[in-house]
């Protein structure tokens, strides 16, 4: 893991301590009370090997431990020696090194190049800067003798800082006062008073027509919710850090060759999965996670695997996986392969033996009961440290089913003091005497979601691990388990769970739904279930027009109004649903100036969005001498809220044209012309 990576342990900081290394007293309270930088600022101080030094080397390794880039940690040591050795001996030498080590990475260091980079052995006189100084104070001599102490020093100390890059930052700025003062003369009056800025005067634009345009921001639609998303090749940073309670931190990162095999796996293409558990119907919050998961995929011109996290045979069916890929191909998607987490089953155990025999699991014989009281009161299980001899035959006994179900488990060995509840010695393995839909009888032995998850992600070459934000708080035990196995890490990114008003959207609340026959199965067009939508008959257009609209945001706890989805499926039924006319309750109209038999064939809109330039958008209304309307659109008596056919009134036909009421005879028979 390189320094401050895995098995380091920090330093507790004390106040004392701090103010040795020549901080001032705000800076050093500052850094107390921020977790990660006493952490960071005990790592440098280990590493530097120091008690109490000069103020310009503590405030250089203050630096260090609050800017240092975490994709190249394992030289962060070295750049410690250049500080400690004053071979690095001010921020402008500091910054040089931080951007070349930024570049550099975990890559082996050139130290060469890094000292050329950085101003090592590089000695600016003073002499040399009191002859630069000269020289750029006559280059701008006639604007000093304008300005006089209104002058901008700090441009003048850049220009002496661009010939000696590595020269005394405080002996340039002092040398340009002190000649500043020599050629001024003493300060006026009006040396005194602050210069009033000026607003440069904008040059005066030609005279233009004024049109009225309606200014229309581009709806989210056409925003690509993509964007964002990193590159795989750019998967080398850290990406979280693990504090453990003893000051250990691990830092989560790809190294070069590890990135390097991955890159060369996946030839470098985006790699995504859509990971159902197949315990249920998917509903509408699964269609905004493969719209994130294909989605991105299919932008990047990459592969999504359909993935079934098939760890629970209990609650697994076939109709579920049935289901799922059906519905899949509904709403448009196509996996690049459709794969189990049953088909790493061998691969998951085999890593697990291997976590036992690095020390960090064990097989522990509390109940649940047990188990959830220590994790509670963070008490260690009483076979914690149990030799890794008995763990391994214990779990290989287990395998075979040569112990009781709920008789044991594996637990991985993590943190019960640390302050994320999700590394609580995690459980691994469980017995289930249960056959599986996928795998058979061959396993009793199960894994779990936590153990499973991630090292599948990294089995599969997963680029983007992308899931909801209540996994946010499992994200260091995701990173612990690849990071305990020197496996590929992915990159992992959290979005917004989909809430949407006077509905239910938990699948565990459906499935109650379902199975006490409070609704009509998973399809009963009463639930927000994808099948129950369908059968509602909504499009998987009119989902995907709803899920790409709303983007793809981390703002949590937002609740979406049922009328913004109801909205898209209109606009979708606009674009493709067929219209026609119907009169329900008819009053007989007669055109008198039409002849008898004469037949006009006017356009009618198959639906509202029909393109207007394409004739199959069209159908034809026959318009003869007798037509018919609505009751309700004839009223005998006129008044100035009413907008229908009256007698002596005209009003306009759909499609056809105006008409005007000339007489009314029995049963409401209008003639009209």
């Amino acid at each position: 893991m390189g320094a401050g990576g895995k098995g380091y342990k920090a330093p507790t900081l004390q106040l004392e301590k701090l103010l040795a290394l020549g901080l001032d007293q705000r800076t050093t309270e500052n850094a107390l009370v921020n977790s990660k930088v006493t952490a960071n600022l005990g790592a440098v101080i280990a590493e530097a090997g120091i008690t109490c030094c000069d103020k310009s080397v503590g405030n250089l390794l203050y630096a260090v431990a609050t800017k240092y880039p975490n994709n190249a940690l394992v030289h962060r040591p070295a750049l410690i020696d250049y500080i400690v050795s004053m071979k690095i001996k001010n921020p402008a030498q500091l910054d040089a090194a931080l951007s070349f080590l930024t570049n550099v990475g975990p890559d082996p260091l050139d130290t060469g190049k890094f000292e050329e980079a950085c101003g090592v052995g590089v000695v600016v006189s003073i002499e040399e800067i009191h002859s630069t100084v000269t020289k750029v104070l006559h280059e701008n001599m006639e604007a000093i003798l304008e300005q006089r102490y209104h002058i901008n020093v700090g441009n003048l100390c850049g220009q002496v800082r661009k010939r000696h890059p590595w020269g005394d930052a405080k002996a340039t700025k002092e040398e340009i006062e002190k000649r500043l003062a020599e050629i001024l003369g003493p300060k006026t009056e009006a040396d005194n008073v602050k210069p009033v800025k000026t607003k440069k005067g904008k040059p005066a634009k030609p005279e233009e027509k004024k049109v009225a345009v309606a200014t229309v921001a581009p709806p989210s639609e056409d925003l690509n919710p993509y964007s964002h998303f990193p590159e795989p090749a750019e998967n080398n940073k850290v990406h979280t850090e693990i504090f453990f309670s003893n000051g250990n931190i691990w830092r989560a990162h790809n190294t070069k060759e590890i990135l390097e095999k991955h890159l060369m796996a996946t030839g470098g293409k985006v790699t995504t999965r859509f990971p159902p558990e197949p315990n249920g119907y998917l509903h509408i919050g699964h269609a905004k996670a493969m719209f994130i998961d294909f989605g991105l995929a299919k932008e990047r011109n990459g592969y999504c695997y359909l993935r079934f996290d098939d760890t629970n045979p209990e609650a697994e069916k076939k109709e579920y996986i049935d289901h799922i890929q059906e519905i899949v191909h509904w709403l448009g998607w196509e996996p690049y392969k459709v794969t189990y987490t049953s088909d790493y089953f061998q691969a998951l155990y085999e890593h697990a033996v291997e976590l036992i025999r690095k020390g960090l699991a064990y097989v522990d014989h509390q109940t649940a009961e047990q188990i959830k009281e220590g994790r509670e009161n963070n008490l260690h299980s009483p076979w914690r440290d149990r030799p890794i001899e008995e763990s391994l035959k214990l779990f290989e006994d287990m395998r075979r089913g040569l112990i009781a179900e709920g008789a044991a488990t594996l637990r991985m060995k993590q943190d019960m003091q640390n302050d994320t509840r999700n590394m609580y010695d995690l459980i691994a393995y469980r017995i289930k005497f249960t056959p599986h839909p996928h795998a058979g009888d061959k396993w009793c032995i199960y894994p779990s979601y936590d153990y499973a998850h991630c090292m599948v992600d990294s089995l599969e070459n997963i680029t983007h691990s992308l899931c909801t934000l209540e996994f946010d708080i499992r994200r260091p035990s995701y990173y612990w388990v690849l990071v305990a196995l020197g496996l590929y890490q992915p990159y992992v990114w959290e979005y917004s769970r989909l809430n949407i008003s006077h509905n239910v959207m938990s699948k565990r609340k459906l499935n109650r739904l379902v199975t006490e026959k409070w609704v009509d199965g998973w399809d009963d067009p009463r639930l927000l279930t994808l099948a129950g939508l369908r059968r509602r008959g909504v499009s998987a257009a009119a989902i995907n027009s709803f899920i790409r609209g709303m983007g793809i945001t981390r703002s949590d706890n937002s609740l979406i109004p049922f009328e913004r989805l109801e909205y898209h499926i209109r606009e979708e039924l606009n674009k493709t649903a067929s219209r026609a006319m119907v009169v329900l309750h008819p009053l007989k109209v007669v055109i008198t100036n039409l002849e008898d038999g004469e037949v006009i064939d006017l356009d009618g809109k198959k639906w509202p969005d029909a393109p207007a330039d394409e004739a199959s958008s069209y159908y034809k209304v026959p318009f003869s001498r007798i037509v018919y309307i609505e009751k309700t659109d004839f009223r005998l008596e006129d008044s100035k809220d009413y907008y229908g056919l009256a007698p002596g009134k005209s009003a306009l036909l759909r499609y056809a044209f105006p008409i005007k009421c000339t007489e009314v005879t029995g049963h409401l028979k209008c003639t009209v012309t």
